[in-house]
């Protein structure tokens, strides 16, 4: 299984609801384009967040200097980012793919992370709640079945909001993996639980 971790936006949770999806399935990781913090980067996260001894990261085919989008952190490191050169790992095992932002965030003049799904990937889309948050979660649903990609699935970040889920749930059709509570903190004790929790819901898409 291959799947692909995508956003309604930035800082809404991609990379813990990676590492949690990582540890359910004992997966391989792999960010295709890190922009920014490269000292702490989501994939040196990820490894801080696994239990597991049989993942394993990938290296990013772009590892970029500035905390910026993808297409403009390139352009201050003097590169264009090329498609073609955004190479899959090869692996036997699950692989969970961490994209940058939402699924519209520019890689060059061409490409958004969108341009990155394959056809074989699970999507699947992590939403955070906030005011404003029903709006970006659908849009986010929309722009992806418009492309042709049919989301596996949706996690929710924060606080759970009722009135919130239903409606997105009933209006997308979309299948609920799970909830990420608003934790003190993420340690490796945590994450494994959220993966026991998800695990039998993320083997089903």
């Amino acid at each position: 299984m291959k799947l692909f971790i995508t956003g309604i936006g930035t800082d809404v949770g991609k990379t813990v609801a990676s590492a949690i999806i990582t540890e359910a399935l004992e997966a391989d990781y792999w960010k295709p384009v890190q922009a920014g913090d490269l000292d702490n980067s989501d994939s040196h996260k990820v490894s801080r967040y696994i239990s597991n001894k049989k993942t394993v990261i990938h290296k990013n085919s772009y590892a970029l200097t500035t905390p910026a989008s993808p297409h403009l952190a390139a352009a201050i490191d003097g590169i264009t980012i090329n498609r073609q050169q955004v190479t899959e790992p090869q692996t036997d095992n699950h692989l969970v793919i961490e994209g940058a932002g939402g699924v519209l965030v520019p890689l060059n003049d061409e490409d958004t992370i969108l341009s990155l799904i394959k056809p074989e990937y699970k999507v699947v889309v992590v939403s955070r709640h906030y005011l404003g948050s029903i709006n970006h979660t659908l849009m986010t649903i929309e722009t992806l079945k418009s492309h042709g990609i049919n989301p596996a699935g949706i996690i929710f970040n924060g606080d759970e909001n009722p009135s919130t889920e239903s409606i997105i749930l009933k209006r997308t059709g979309i299948t609920f993996i799970g909830r990420i509570d608003n934790e003190p903190y993420f340690d490796k004790n945590v994450v494994l639980d959220y993966a026991d929790r998800f695990r039998e819901n993320i083997l089903k898409l």
